[in-house]
Formats: structure tokens, sequence, C-alpha cells
């Protein structure tokens, strides 16, 4: 399964095809993967991460593949002081070519137009994630002329991923998820191997870290699927089931 130029699919209207490929790329594993996608998939190849708990994994894998890869951060402006320690030491780690998306309106200037909107789940929600995570993205993403999306989602993460391929589309582009089949262990083992990091946080309780004003450690909460956003939503639309971003 090889090619010499990218291939002319176009990903909204080639479902048969997709489900091929993606039962092909399943087979593989994560390296192999990157390989494939960067040889066979439309450039502009991006990886886009939160700088989350386990992040290190996905962004040593695709910079040791394909160094100076463009790699997106959607900066909402509520992130963890540790978070942006997490990328500097990152930065330096790695010779990340980072690109930062930002909203449009700052956070103050949000919150003196709708509040805190984050702590609405029935209305407020919703916009909150659109205005400071998936549009900052899908314009940075358009900017970078991205043709090839990666992202680090794994299916042991929640639930609601685990029916995830490894080869999927998101609106007009494709959308590569190297580590789908990775377990907890799986991870583990390859920051040990590399003497990577954890994020700060992951040894105070937070497995899955986002913005300071709805992120919560293990020991705050009843049930791993409350760590976010009180347990009203797992997925803040940037990888969500539609796959339509």
């Amino acid at each position: 399964m090889s090619s010499t130029t990218p291939l002319t699919l176009e990903p909204q209207s080639a479902s048969p095809e997709i489900e091929t490929l993606a039962g092909q790329l399943d087979g593989f594993d994560a390296s192999k993967r990157i390989e494939w996608a960067l040889d066979n998939l439309p450039g502009t190849h991006v990886l886009s991460s939160s700088f989350g708990a386990q992040a290190a994994v996905s962004l040593h894998l695709m910079n040791d593949i394909s160094p100076g890869l463009p790699v997106v951060l959607v900066d909402t402006g509520y992130l963890f002081p540790e978070t942006y320690q997490f990328v500097d030491a990152l930065m330096d780690r790695l010779n990340l070519n980072l690109h930062v998306a930002k909203p449009a309106v700052s956070a103050a200037w949000q919150e003196a137009r709708y509040g805190k909107r984050w702590q609405d789940p029935e209305s407020g929600l919703d916009g909150y994630l659109k205005d400071n995570k998936v549009d900052p993205l899908l314009r940075t993403l358009d900017e970078l002329d991205t043709g090839t999306w990666f992202a680090g989602l794994r299916r042991a993460q929640s639930a609601g991923r685990a029916h995830r391929a490894a080869l999927e589309t998101a609106g007009s582009r494709w959308k590569v998820h190297p580590i789908i089949d990775w377990s907890d262990r799986d991870v583990h083992r390859y920051l040990k191997r590399l003497d990577l990091p954890y994020h700060p946080l992951w040894n105070s309780g937070y497995l899955s870290i986002g913005d300071v004003h709805s992120t919560r450690s293990i020991h705050e909460v009843g049930n791993v699927t409350e760590l976010r956003f009180g347990g009203n939503r797992r997925e803040c639309g940037i990888h969500g089931p539609d796959r339509s971003v």
C-alpha cells in the first residue's frame, strides 16, 4: 500500500474508498500510519495538540518522523499555568514548529459580553466551545492550507472514541489518528522509554486537562466522566463524532 503522489479522492464523496483505506491503516503500527499518510495524503500536514496529560507521545512521534511539522495549539486564554509551562518545555525539548490558535475575541471581553458561558450547559456551553476552540482551530488549519490533520485520539480514552478509525475525514480534510489503538500502558511505556514527561498536573490526579474553570482532578469527582465540564460534555467539538470539523 504505497503511492508516489498524494491521493486524489475527495474526502466528502468517497466513503467506500475511505472505509477500505481506514481498515488497511488499522493494521499498521503508529509510525507506519504516519509515514503512509505523509506519502499518500495531501499536504499541508498538520498535528493538533492540546498539550494535555500524555501529549508528548504524539508530539515526539510526529516530529521525529517529520521534523518541523506544524503543530497547532488552541489557546482559549483559560489554560492552566502549568500547561503553558509544559508547552514551553516541550518546545525547547522537541524544537516544535508551534502555531497558536486564539479566539477572535479575548476571554475578558467575552466574559463582559456573555458572562461565564461554560457554567450554562443548556445554552452557553456550545457557544463557548465554538468561539474558543472550534473556530480558532478551523481558522488556523485554513491559514496553514491543511490537507491532512493528525491528532492524538485513542479509543481507550472514552466510550465516544471507542469506535473511531485510524483514518477519517473532517469536512474537506483527511484526519489521521496514529495512536488510535494505543492503551494507557502503551503510552506509559513510550514516555518512559524516551524519558518524556507527562503534563505537570498528571501526578496531582488531572487525567484530562483543558481549561482551568472546567477541569477537575480525579480526587474531586465521583466518576471519570465528570473530569471535564462537570460531566456535561466529553468532546469539545474539535473531535466530535459528526466528523464535520
